[in-house]
């Protein structure tokens, strides 16, 4: 397949494309959560362990600007925002539920036993 050009960033391949859409180490984690239900902020906060303020905020809003997730905000004091999946993002959901199964299988291999 030849390269690409999107948002002025290189691509050599579609996997490529799709894991900088849903890929590293916190937009699988949200997404997942958000297939279920409705999170505001500090519910997601502090449903994902480690994740920091900055890097939490810059996931949802990268996810939100390429459609996996929506935004609402609530005219009231103080602010209330909730999270919800899209139909997009619903679609992501098998792959991350297969990278998901695939990762357990590696970890029981490795004789690693989730928490």
């Amino acid at each position: 397949m030849p390269e690409f050009l999107y948002k002025k960033k290189l691509y050599y391949n579609p996997v490529e494309f799709a894991m900088d859409r849903i890929g590293g180490t916190w937009k699988m984690p949200i997404l997942w959560r958000l297939k279920d239900r409705i999170f505001r902020y500090s519910e997601l906060k502090k449903d994902i362990p480690h994740i920091t303020d900055k890097m939490l905020t810059t996931q949802l809003r990268e996810l939100e600007n390429d459609g996996f997730i929506n935004r609402k905000v609530y005219p009231v004091v103080p602010p209330k925002v909730e999270y919800s999946i899209t139909e997009k993002g619903r679609t992501a959901i098998p792959i991350i539920r297969t990278i998901r199964e695939y990762g357990l299988s590696l970890m029981a291999e490795a004789g690693i036993h989730q928490k």
